[in-house]
C-alpha cells in the first residue's frame, strides 16, 4: 500500500484557536492547511492539486456561515466527497439538522469535546473514506 499523506484543512477565524488546532493535528501525525475565512478556503480548495483528507469547519466565520460553506463544497463534483466535521459553539437543532442534511459528516459542540476527541472523529471519517 502506498503511504498516503493525510492533510486536514482547518477553517477557523479565531487566530489563537486556529493555531492551537493546527498544532494539535500536526502533533497527531497529520498535516494541516489553515484558513481564516470561508472564501479563502474555497479558493484554496479550487486551486489545490491534492485535496485534503478532511475539513475541520468552524460554523461561524466572518465572511460566511457553515451552511453556506458546505453548500458551496457539495455542489462542486471535485470537492463534494471530502468529509466535513463542523465544530461550533452552538448546536441549535435546526442548524444541526440543516447542515447535516446538506452533507456535513458530523456536527460537534466545542464545549463538549477536547481537541483530541475531535481529531479522533476526523480520523474516523478519513479512515471510512479510505476504505470505500
Amino acid at each position: 500500500m502506498i503511504d498516503k499523506k493525510i492533510t486536514v484543512m482547518v477553517i477557523e477565524d479565531e487566530d489563537l484557536l486556529l493555531q492551537a488546532i493546527t498544532k494539535k493535528i500536526n502533533l497527531s501525525g497529520m498535516e494541516t492547511v489553515s484558513c481564516a475565512h470561508g472564501k479563502q478556503a474555497i479558493d484554496y480548495l479550487n486551486s489545490m492539486e491534492a485535496l485534503p483528507s478532511a475539513i475541520w469547519l468552524d460554523y461561524y466565520l466572518k465572511d460566511m456561515n457553515g451552511l453556506e460553506f458546505v453548500g458551496e463544497i457539495k455542489k462542486n463534483d471535485r470537492l463534494k466527497d471530502i468529509p466535513i466535521v463542523v465544530v461550533s459553539n452552538s448546536a441549535d437543532p435546526e442548524k444541526v439538522h440543516n447542515i447535516l442534511g446538506l452533507g456535513a459528516n458530523e456536527y460537534l459542540l466545542k464545549a463538549k469535546y477536547s481537541l483530541d476527541e475531535i481529531i479522533e472523529v476526523i480520523k474516523k471519517f478519513i479512515n471510512e473514506e479510505d476504505n470505500k
